[in-house]
């Protein structure tokens, strides 16, 4: 085999290991590139950054989407029972709701910019989001009844509704655990199953002697 013979089959091998470093580079995942995005095919991704370094899938960015305005809607509730309950362990149960559920809901928004998917505003409808598909959400004629209730009768409306919320919340974050696919997504729903089935029970208990 003459010289020129092997310096010729040495650079057909080096251009042959660089073509399929290319076609893998063209292959992998890339930040920003929406491969395997939740909501499209439902298989597990990784995307980077806090919760967001494990695999993702439809079920936590769907437990993200609507525990949000779940939450936002019992820290609504828990604000009206810091001026109007006249109980003092409804108030006292209502201010430990808000600081439980605001910081989660922050934790939660950052999930989702992590993963670069949508956190609808205050107030704004995705499509997945009717209260239907939300258990324990309160209607908005629920909400005005209950900001238009005072003394006793206000309390009894306030508990009777948050253990109800309590109950759906319970019902997602179960969901979560069952099919999430993310560490920390569904640590924090078994946290929300443990702390609102506790705060169930003594709201029942506070009803139960107004």
């Amino acid at each position: 085999m003459t010289t020129r013979t092997i310096a010729r089959r040495a650079a057909l091998a080096g251009a042959t290991f660089t073509a399929a470093l290319a076609l893998s580079a063209c292959g992998g995942d890339h930040p920003g590139m929406g491969h395997g995005t939740p909501g499209t095919t439902g298989s597990a991704v990784t995307a980077s950054g806090g919760a967001s370094a494990a695999p993702v899938d439809d079920a936590d960015v769907m437990f993200a989407q609507m525990m949000i305005p779940h939450h936002r809607q019992a820290v609504e509730m828990a604000d009206l029972a810091a001026t109007r309950a006249v109980d003092p362990e409804v108030k006292r149960l209502a201010g430990e709701i808000k600081a439980a559920q605001a910081p989660e809901i922050a934790t939660m928004s950052g999930w989702l910019a992590a993963w670069g998917r949508p956190v609808q505003s205050p107030g704004a409808e995705m499509p997945h989001m009717d209260h239907g598909g939300m258990p324990g959400m309160m209607s908005e004629a629920d909400m005005a009844e209950l900001a238009a209730a005072t003394g006793r009768e206000f309390d009894r409306r306030f508990l009777t509704m948050m253990i109800a919320h309590h109950e759906g919340a319970v019902t997602m974050a179960q969901t979560e655990i069952a099919e999430g696919a993310n560490a920390e997504a569904k640590s924090l729903a078994q946290q929300i199953v443990t702390t609102q089935r506790a705060e169930i029970d003594t709201m029942k208990k506070i009803l139960g002697r107004l």
